[in-house]
């Protein structure tokens, strides 16, 4: 039953070194899917590998209770890159931790129950999480969950004021739906998010857990003009990329939040390792304006996909991370990607293309990328 959980690829990798992984085979593939976005710096960037090497000699543990420099440094770093005044940090191993510490926190802090989500949303595969992730696949093998939980129509204003009342502890959403199919938020709906919460004295979340950290050409999506930034929210996660592919997450929180948070704990929490190799990931992506990078070679890409020979149904996303939706099934473009050109990306449903390439991506790999696309997908003269 070893590695049930998991439908494995039938490419087995050896080594990866910034846009690429090579196979044991001795492939080398050009990488658009990150590993969903977890190696923003690229892999094995040689600062983030020289952090954690020296890190690994001086100390691997020790409980959070005892400070430690590299777990303090970068409750430094986080809060001055966090957005408006989220300056409280709390360090976890995971996306889905760092959602469940979010919707805890805003219980607590509020006092209310209910939980407003939107439709097509995915926060996590942990009780309280995936009773706020839509898809019924992920819910129904382990329901019931938490039975205070509300889903709204992702992107309209009047539904989501509606479902808002008193008694609701957190509003929670993606500014981009990551999982869903990369929607973006319609211009004026984290504003309009931002106004209902503050007067009933809910908690808004943005889970940023795929979208931040400079993916969509700023630091954090909630921040973008095109998704109608800036609106900073009560509480922002993030994790995915934080560490360069180290289990790392966190919850980033307003004062109001954490004066107010209830009990919570972790063992790994702020692991010394993984906390190193985030300052280094952190130090990259300021020093080298990879959120820069992103939005320019990410506008470039989009360019190039629209105005393609390729019938897309639609290209949509910010920075680099875009959703192709394709006439045929996601799996098998994806399949003839990897199979015919040597390029991996990944699915979010059965007809989008999920692209969420490290942010060191080049232009000439965003042209690799619509030169093999369009071979895999251009009409035929006959067609």
């Amino acid at each position: 039953m070893s590695g049930f959980v998991f439908s494995e690829k039938p490419i087995s990798i050896e080594s990866g070194e910034g846009v690429h992984l090579s196979s044991e085979g001795g492939t080398d593939y050009l990488d658009f899917g990150a590993s969903y976005a977890c190696t923003p710096t690229g892999h094995c960037h040689p600062q983030v590998v020289e952090a954690i090497q020296e890190q690994a000699g001086e100390l691997l543990y020790v409980q959070g209770s005892y400070p430690v420099k590299s777990r303090t440094d970068l409750h430094t770093r986080l809060a001055a890159l966090a957005p408006g005044d989220l300056e409280n940090v709390w360090l976890c191993n995971s996306g889905t931790e760092a959602n469940e510490a979010a919707l805890k926190f805003a219980r607590s802090a509020t006092g209310g129950t209910k939980i407003v989500a939107a439709k097509r949303a995915f926060h996590g595969r942990t009780a309280g999480t995936l009773s706020a992730t839509w898809k019924p696949k992920y819910k129904k093998p382990f329901e019931p969950l938490l039975a205070d939980v509300e889903f709204v129509t992702y992107g309209d204003d009047e539904e989501l004021e509606a479902a808002v009342d008193d008694d609701t502890a957190a509003v929670i959403l993606e500014p981009i739906q990551g999982e869903g199919g990369i929607h973006p938020a319609p211009a004026g709906y984290l504003e309009a998010a931002r106004e209902v919460t503050e007067a009933t004295g809910t908690a808004l979340i943005f889970d940023e857990i795929q979208t931040g950290l400079g993916r969509t050409g700023t630091t954090w999506a909630c921040e973008n003009e095109a998704v109608g930034g800036p609106v900073t929210p009560d509480i922002l996660t993030t994790a995915k990329g934080l560490a360069s592919g180290l289990p790392l997450g966190a919850t980033l929180c307003a004062d109001w939040i954490a004066e107010n948070a209830g009990p919570h704990g972790s063992t790994f929490s702020g692991n010394p390792l993984v906390c190193a190799a985030a300052n280094a990931t952190i130090d990259v992506l300021v020093d080298d304006d990879l959120a820069g990078n992103a939005a320019e070679v990410g506008d470039y890409l989009q360019t190039e996909l629209e105005s393609s020979d390729v019938p897309f149904r639609d290209v949509r996303g910010e920075g680099l991370m875009l959703g192709l939706e394709v006439k045929r099934g996601a799996n098998r473009v994806l399949r003839d990607l990897a199979l015919e050109h040597e390029i991996l990306a990944l699915p979010a449903g059965r007809s989008v293309v999920r692209l969420l390439p490290p942010l060191v991506l080049e232009r000439a790999h965003a042209d690799d990328l619509v030169e093999a696309l369009s071979a895999i997908l251009s009409p035929t003269p006959e067609q």
